[in-house]
């Protein structure tokens, strides 16, 4: 019997990713984003949702594929990672699935390099593929000490 997982399932710069949906807290309509001096480039500033300030992440910065441009589909994903919670730039929300272990595959070999970390696999989906991000390595120790710095 396999086991089954539930992903929040997103698009950014026309991929399709999916996060562990007990990872996922909500999801937003973009907000006013106050942009914090000498903070790292894929830190786009923090807002103030609900009355708790909350980094935004640019994912697209974060994996070296360009910068998210916001614009009326854009949503910010408000993820949860260890102790820390911040708002990931997504270019769309879709959908919340059910995907099988057995439908997962592990990280291409030549999908190497740096950012592999930031993987648990790839999904195969009826119409195409699924990257299925590890949030506690996208928000490394390092990214994490940054972030908690501007904490407010």
């Amino acid at each position: 019997m396999t086991e089954v997982n539930k992903y929040m399932v997103f698009s950014l710069n026309n991929e399709v990713y999916g996060a562990p949906v007990e990872q996922v807290i909500s999801v937003e309509k973009p907000m006013n984003i106050t942009r914090i001096p000498n903070a790292a480039s894929f830190i786009k500033g923090v807002i103030n949702l609900r009355g708790t300030i909350l980094p935004v992440i640019d994912l697209l910065i974060k994996f070296d594929r360009g910068t998210s441009k916001i614009i009326e589909s854009t949503r910010l994903a408000i993820v949860q990672s260890e102790d820390i919670r911040v708002a990931l730039l997504i270019d769309t929300a879709r959908d919340v699935l059910d995907i099988h272990s057995d439908e997962i595959d592990p990280v291409p070999e030549v999908a190497g390099g740096i950012h592999a970390k930031y993987l648990n696999g790839v999904a195969r989906l009826e119409d195409g593929l699924m990257i299925l991000l590890n949030l506690d390595q996208v928000l490394d120790p390092n990214d994490i000490t940054l972030i908690k710095q501007i904490e407010i």
